[in-house]
């Protein structure tokens, strides 16, 4: 199983090899726009500083990991200073647009907003909707089970209030984000995690809502049951899980 995982990420990496290039491009931009003293991205910095140290968190981070939560339209910010420490929270976002239903992406054109595990691949400082961050959309298992000829693409977490399947989160806190994500980078975290839940299981309201919209189907309800598995080992340690994917495109938490 671990090989099939390890021959899909080969692949992938390939594949992303320009989106790459194209991302280090863009995390060129941002360095140097934030190096200006003078610059809107100094005193994003500073203010982010301050509410780390409020927070006990230590600056700059050097790890980042994103989860979003479709239908309770949040998204969590988890950091953490060395890599023996376990994450810790930092900040919830509002979604303030989002599209779609429950279920994941599976072509173009759907509207769908991703579920699944992806990372950060592009950092986009010129964005029509002011700054954006790239996912890695379609990931190894959305290649296997989404449309083969259409399965989409151009994914982004970004400002604004406008979604046909990303994640909106409006000017401010993208700011915020892309500076978290820029440092984290710097400091060598090149695949930064963003994973994506129809739901934050831990709710009650949120759960039950799972269970009726997914109640008249059996595979988007057991492919929301694969999702909730890294959801529950990250709650209990705060540390990511390893994920794999097998032939069949299943996601397989370890």
């Amino acid at each position: 199983m671990k090989k099939i995982f390890w021959n899909l990420c080969i692949s992938a990496v390939i594949a992303m090899a320009p989106l790459l290039t194209r991302a280090q491009n863009s995390y060129v931009s941002l360095k140097a726009a934030s190096n200006k003293a003078t610059g809107p991205y100094a005193k994003i910095e500073d203010t982010l500083r301050k509410q780390f140290e409020e927070k006990k968190l230590i600056w700059p981070p050097e790890q980042v990991y994103i989860r979003s939560f479709k239908f309770d339209r949040q998204v969590e910010v988890w950091v953490k200073g060395n890599e023996e420490d376990p994450f810790k929270l930092f900040k919830t976002y509002r979604m303030c647009m989002q599209s779609g239903t429950i279920g994941p992406k599976r072509m173009e054109g759907d509207y769908q907003m991703p579920e699944g595990f992806y990372y950060i691949n592009e950092f986009k400082p010129n964005s029509n909707f002011h700054l954006a961050l790239g996912l890695n959309y379609p990931n190894a298992s959305d290649k296997v089970l989404s449309d083969a000829h259409r399965p989409g693409g151009d994914i982004y977490i970004h400002g604004g209030c406008v979604s046909t399947g990303c994640i909106a989160i409006s000017d401010k806190p993208i700011e915020e984000l892309y500076i978290l994500t820029y440092h984290a980078k710097e400091k060598g975290h090149e695949f930064i995690p963003v994973h994506v839940f129809p739901v934050k299981y831990s709710i009650k309201k949120s759960f039950e809502y799972l269970a009726q919209a997914t109640k008249e189907n059996q595979s988007l309800q057991k492919f929301a049951i694969s999702l909730k598995a890294a959801f529950d080992k990250f709650e209990e340690k705060k540390v990511l899980p390893v994920i794999l994917v097998n032939k069949k495109g299943e996601y397989i938490i370890e």
